[in-house]
């Protein structure tokens, strides 16, 4: 994009007006932000997918259940979700079964809630910062447009005190605005494409883990 010296993109930006300016450079730093949520967020979930292959290994390969619980106390900051999600079931399973007069549907109602609401608490951190990749999505398009529609007003009424106006005396200002748009469309498109990625993430991560809380009540149910 570098037309003439007069015309390369830093010059038309330091020539854009003070609100425009502001508008690209909030667009900069939401891009910035951005990224750093997205790589956050990749490495989160590849954790996930790692941890839970190797939890669900652990479990399926006939391992004693009160083994795995201690395991998952004692690395309980290393424990995946799915791990804790086990350890919070197990727990209340055991101190519930150890109370005289309980049966087994109360016993397992009890579990399940347990799991439950593990099992919110993981999501919920899993779809943390994805509303503000939405947002910025959503909105950065349009702010990067009422920056463009803000020069594109100023350049008209520039025209007014023009005798004879010409394509050459409209265009940085038209040039201008446009990087506002551009700002916004280059904030808008990752924002959208990873929240798109890691919403089917965390869909197939609690797939996962509903069948998971399914199957192990039926275990620990068949146990009982």
């Amino acid at each position: 994009m570098n037309f003439t010296h007069d015309m390369s993109v830093l010059s038309l930006i330091t020539g854009a007006s003070v609100l425009v300016q502001l508008v690209m450079a909030g667009l900069l730093l939401t891009s910035v932000f951005s990224w750093y949520y997205i790589f956050v967020k990749v490495f989160t979930f590849k954790r996930a997918v790692k941890q839970a292959d190797k939890f669900e290994r652990d479990f399926w390969g006939g391992g004693d259940l009160n083994e795995l619980f201690q395991r998952a106390i004692n690395a309980r900051d290393a424990a995946g979700s799915l791990e804790r999600i086990f350890e919070s079931g197990f727990r209340e399973f055991t101190k519930l079964r150890k109370q005289p007069g309980q049966n087994i549907g109360v016993v397992m109602d009890g579990t399940r809630r347990a799991m439950r609401a593990t099992y919110q608490r993981e999501m919920e951190s899993l779809e943390s910062h994805l509303s503000f990749l939405a947002s910025v999505g959503s909105v950065s398009p349009y702010v990067g447009l009422f920056g463009t529609v803000w020069g594109i007003m100023n350049s008209f009424r520039s025209l007014a005190n023009v005798s004879q106006a010409s394509l050459g005396s409209v265009a940085p200002g038209l040039a201008e605005a446009l990087i506002a748009t551009a700002m916004g469309l280059f904030a808008a498109i990752p924002a959208v494409v990873a929240y798109n990625r890691f919403a089917e993430d965390v869909n197939r991560l609690a797939t996962r883990f509903d069948s998971f809380m399914e199957e192990f009540s039926n275990i620990l149910q068949r146990q009982s």
